[in-house]
């Protein structure tokens, strides 16, 4: 029997590499769903690929036509519907909590895009996969590597995490270099093609950020022994140190098909037919990351300490900050400043993140540290222009 899967934010990045792998394995998956924001047309075209999908589109629309499902609650009904066995949430940001909530609800194993999802709700959203009795299936190629490496060797044989990151576009800038890079310049990542935030992310190393304080939720490690390692070929997704000190790696061609169809395939090991790494000509490299000119990581380690709401109001500030910079309206340095003022206040606990009215706490402190990140830009605006 072919397994269904939905594919939400079908029209990005991740969606067009979940495309691929449908379209290689139409005998053993069935589309059941495909949603989008706001691009209307190309959602249209899925449906003529795969007349048996339903579509949703989560933005304004006015109905009508191949598209059954709009609007938030019109693509969580979807959702519901769908009857999928896997759903690939590839929404970016807090926009797609509610979908990995829904979808493990409704009896789907979770392949994890999102990492929102874990930010802002990590122990909810496990709590809901334990109830189910569903699998959350990491997409993210560092933390499929990361999910690889301990299912290998055992969690309990695990000392530390090192977690890879390309260093972004700016790596070997200096911090004068910094004051003038402009949105132009942070979407040119030199090894992944992403979209607009979660490639800005790169830049600043706030996507690493997120990624370390996805790894605490997912794997249960404190952040002390997740260590983040600048590797500019993206060829080491990530790696494990065990407790005899063997340093363990996952190494693969930078393609996003590969955690992807890793995920969707699990627990089987399907053949490659993207391209395999070769060895003849490889040149791998790794240093520290400089926490002054990047400091959106140590802000990440700290909200990581801090627990409780502070991952949440971190993963707001961030995703109002980068619109303001893709707006011009701040500076690429302004990003930290932003996301420092708002994790300067006080967020207060979670107790264990499970209980009635955690959601909407999270969702609370999501509201707020929106409205104080642009407290913060308004007040920036107004010195600026004096």
């Amino acid at each position: 029997m072919k397994k269904r899967i939905a594919v939400l934010g079908a029209t990005g990045s991740i969606g067009k590499s979940t495309l691929d792998i449908l379209r290689e394995n139409r005998d053993r998956y069935e589309p059941a769903l495909f949603s989008a924001h706001r691009n209307r047309e190309a959602l249209l075209a899925l449906k003529g690929e795969f007349p048996d999908a339903a579509l949703a589109l989560s933005g304004e629309y006015n109905g009508g036509g191949e598209i059954a499902f709009w609007g938030r609650e019109g693509l969580l009904r979807a959702l519901a519907d769908s009857g999928a066995d896997t759903v690939v949430n590839g929404i970016a940001g807090a926009a797609g909590l509610e979908s990995s909530l829904v979808a493990l609800e409704n009896g789907a194993d979770l392949a994890l895009a999102n990492k929102e999802t874990i930010v802002m709700a990590g122990p909810l959203t496990l709590e809901l996969a334990a109830k189910h009795d569903r699998r959350i299936l990491p997409v993210d190629s560092e933390h499929s590597a990361i999910f690889s490496l301990i299912n290998a060797h055992g969690k309990d044989s695990v000392d530390e995490i090192l977690l890879t990151a390309s260093g972004g576009p700016f790596r070997t800038y200096t911090q004068a270099e910094l004051c003038s890079v402009s949105p132009r310049d942070a979407l040119a990542h030199p090894t992944w093609n992403m979209g607009p935030k979660i490639t800005i992310d790169s830049a600043s190393l706030a996507n690493k950020g997120l990624e370390l304080i996805e790894a605490v939720g997912l794997f249960h490690v404190p952040p002390d022994r997740i260590t983040v390692v600048i590797h500019p070929q993206s060829i080491v997704h990530s790696m494990t140190r065990l407790r005899d000190g063997t340093v363990y790696a996952a190494l693969s061609k930078p393609d996003m098909r590969l955690p992807i169809q890793n995920a969707l395939s699990f627990p089987e090991c399907l053949p490659c037919p993207f391209g395999r790494l070769e060895f003849d000509a490889l040149t791998l490299e790794f240093e520290k990351p400089d926490g002054e000119r990047f400091p959106m990581l140590p802000l990440a380690y700290e909200a990581a300490r801090q627990g409780g709401l502070y991952p949440a109001a971190y993963n707001a500030a961030n995703e109002i900050a980068v619109a303001a910079f893709l707006a011009t309206t701040v500076s690429f340095l302004d990003i930290p400043r932003i996301v420092q003022y708002v994790l300067n206040t006080h967020w207060g606990e979670l107790g264990n993140g499970t209980g009635p009215g955690a959601l909407e706490a999270i969702m609370e402190t999501d509201k707020r540290a929106r409205l104080l990140a642009e407290k913060y830009i308004a007040m920036y605006i107004t010195e600026k222009t004096r």
